[in-house]
Order: C-alpha cells, then sequence, then structure tokens
C-alpha cells in the first residue's frame, strides 16, 4: 500500500502531533500521505488512516461510502472496538501496510428511509426514540409487511452486528460477531415484560410506524443514524429500514479474535 490519507478527530489530537509523526514517518519511507486538513480524498487513494475513536471511525465510513475505500482506525479513544491499531503500535501496523499483509473484513450497514424521501445509512443503529418530553412513545413495528408488535416504549434500536456492543448492549441487547449477517431490534426501556430483542434475517425489511399515545393527538419522535444526523418524524410517518448495499471495508492487521477483543475490552467495564 502506497497512498494514505488521514482523518483526524481534533479533540484527540489536538495540536496535531500524533498525526503530523505518521504523515512524517509514512513520507520518510517513500509512500504519499494526504491530510485530510489539506484537500479532500484523492480518487486513487488506497487506504484510510483515522485517528481517534470509534465515533471517528464510523464517521469516516458514512462520510467515504461513495469513495469505496480500505479504512482502518488508530485509538486515540477509549473501549475502541472497531480500531484495530492502539498508540504503542503504530509503526509496526504501518509496516505492514506498506508490504500489505492485512485482509480486509466487510461490515454491512442500514439503510433508512423516511416519508419526506429522505434516506441515510447508519453502520452501528438506526434508533427511534422520543423528542424532547420524558412520555413514552407508541409505535408499531412490521418486518416483511408484517406485524411484529406494537411498543410503549422510550424506543427502538435496529443494530448491525457492529452495533451490537453500541447503545444496543447498553440497552440490555446481545452481542453480536461482527461479520454476522443479521439485525438486531433492542427496545429501549419498554412499558412492558416480554419486550427482549429480537433477532432477524439481514434480508428482512423493517418498518417502524409511528402512533399516538393518545387518539386524536399528534406526538413527535426522532430517528437518529449513528447517533448523529438526527430528523423528526410525527405520529402516522413509517420509517422503512433495510440493509444498505454499502459495507465499510475494514483493514486488519492482528490475528486478534472477536471473543479476545471483546473480553479485553469489556474487562472491567
Amino acid at each position: 500500500m502506497d497512498k494514505f490519507y488521514v482523518i483526524t478527530n481534533h479533540t484527540k489530537d489536538e495540536k496535531y502531533e500524533v498525526t503530523k509523526a505518521i504523515k512524517k514517518y509514512i513520507e520518510e519511507n517513500g509512500k504519499r500521505c494526504i491530510l485530510e486538513s489539506e484537500q479532500p480524498i484523492p480518487n486513487d487513494t488506497e487506504g484510510v488512516l483515522v485517528i481517534g475513536g470509534d465515533g471517528t471511525l464510523i464517521q469516516a465510513a458514512r462520510e467515504l461510502l461513495d469513495k469505496n475505500v480500505k479504512l482502518i482506525g488508530i485509538n486515540l479513544g477509549t473501549l475502541g472496538y472497531l480500531t484495530e491499531i492502539e498508540m504503542q503500535t503504530i509503526y509496526p501496523a504501518l509496516d505492514r501496510l506498506f508490504a500489505d499483509e492485512y485482509t480486509v473484513e466487510e461490515r454491512m450497514m442500514l439503510k433508512g428511509s423516511l416519508p419526506n424521501g429522505t434516506e441515510n445509512v447508519a453502520l452501528n443503529d438506526i434508533v427511534v426514540t422520543r423528542y424532547g418530553s420524558l412520555r413514552l412513545i407508541s409505535f408499531r413495528v412490521y418486518v416483511n409487511g408484517e406485524l411484529l408488535n406494537t411498543y410503549q416504549a422510550d424506543g427502538m434500536i435496529v443494530s448491525t452486528p457492529t452495533g451490537s456492543t453500541a447503545y444496543n448492549l447498553s440497552a440490555g441487547g446481545p452481542v453480536v460477531e461482527p461479520t454476522a449477517a443479521i439485525l438486531v431490534l433492542t427496545p429501549i426501556c419498554s412499558h412492558a415484560l416480554n419486550t427482549s430483542s429480537i433477532i432477524l434475517s439481514v434480508e428482512d425489511e423493517i418498518i417502524i410506524e409511528m402512533g399516538s399515545r393518545r387518539e386524536n393527538e399528534e406526538d413527535e419522535s426522532v430517528v437518529a443514524f449513528d447517533g448523529t444526523d438526527i430528523l423528526k418524524v410525527c405520529t402516522g410517518d413509517k420509517i422503512i429500514i433495510k440493509k444498505a448495499n454499502e459495507t465499510m471495508k475494514l483493514m486488519k492487521i492482528n490475528q486478534v479474535s472477536f471473543l479476545e477483543t471483546l473480553r479485553r475490552k469489556m474487562k472491567g467495564n
């Protein structure tokens, strides 16, 4: 690999000390390195280095979706389930990338469609939740056109396997092997005793139809894509969620299994 592009979370590397050191090392080894602050990503970029944490990597994957590039994360954050490289292993990791000693793991993404024609994608999850008020929201969930259940809850998380260790886990959902081909539905603080997470096929289409807690009353809720792009929906609106055609291409240089990573990251948390 010879042509690199670097995206940095400036709150994690305020003075760009790590970023500049990486750029210097890459160029000293005869490779090309362009920083996001210098210019937009060139079309011939071979690999994107994302300096920050999981959130930075997720945002980069979404923003570069149409570029079809491979990404790898350098962890300056906390847990870092997605980021492959730790601070103390940056230079040996770069050497392996120079020598093309890596594999590519494709991670599925979700596409959500709203009634106004808006579409967006998510790597972790699409979440429908309350807007402003502390009151529960009411909604129905359909799978391939068939009613699954009616909920009174704080919301619903539709998660990919990658996102299973994020909000889904905090809400009591299951941890899923990241390359599995499934969807996870996890209600948020449901006002019922029998509404556990539900595992669905990756080919299923999910429709969340917003209801109202009271007849002839319009409630407002929001839809969030990976916790960032937040759009308002109202009673009667339907959010259609399915597997996206695009995938995130995540470079892997370590032979550490998912279970080992999970055990290490969750220790003491």
